[in-house]
């Protein structure tokens, strides 16, 4: 019996192993062509830490995936496209957002400011950085952090994690990352649209 038990247990921690990219030695690559650089998420951490009054990590995702999902800490939320009501075929469809480079001249300076954008994986990403860009950014300081929050799906059909955003990612490597809402991290027309209707108590109970 406890041979049996001690052969069941090995077999699911081979199982992780091999399911499991981070242990497996996950290799990141960028998701689409882009302006700018490519880091991974451990060296979009290291980056940050180095020189964190000019290096921000910039999470271009969704208002929703930000707070519900939970994002890295420090992270800045500038959605590069937000949810409409509009219902597609999967889900609600998402709009682009028209103002994402004016959105982050309004929090940051392209002359001193160094930029990580991260979204779920790593393709809204490198729409932010081109976007970026365009707005005055120089090339050399503005990064697509691959892999995202959550990660790449697992492709490997024997894994049952198969399907899973299980490969790489912020989450993944156990980087710092919260569900707690900052105001002076959400995305600022809307913290600032707050303040201008008098909503000080509501914000300050949004952040804790």
């Amino acid at each position: 019996m406890k041979k049996a038990l001690w052969l069941t247990t090995l077999a699911a921690v081979m199982l992780f192993l091999v399911a499991s990219p981070t242990l497996a030695g996950y290799a990141y690559k960028a998701n689409k062509p882009h302006l700018g650089g490519d880091i991974t998420p451990a060296e979009a951490f290291e980056m940050v830490k180095k020189d964190p009054e000019h290096t921000f990590l910039v999470d271009c995702r969704t208002r929703a995936e930000y707070q519900f999902v939970g994002h890295p800490e420090g992270a800045y939320n500038v959605p590069i496209r937000f949810l409409s009501t509009k219902v597609g075929k999967k889900g609600y469809v998402e709009v682009d957002n028209p103002d994402f480079g004016k959105d982050l001249l309004a929090r940051f300076n392209p002359a001193a400011d160094t930029l990580i954008i991260l979204c779920r994986s790593g393709n809204r990403s490198c729409a932010g950085c081109n976007e970026a860009i365009k707005a005055g950014w120089p090339e050399d300081k503005v990064f697509n952090m691959m892999g995202g929050f959550e990660g790449d799906k697992n492709k490997n059909k024997d894994s049952i994690f198969y399907g899973q955003r299980w490969a790489g990612g912020w989450q993944r490597e156990g980087l710092p990352w919260t569900y707690s809402m900052d105001t002076t991290l959400m995305y600022k027309p809307d913290v600032d649209k707050m303040a201008a209707n008098g909503a000080d108590a509501v914000l300050r109970v949004a952040s804790k």
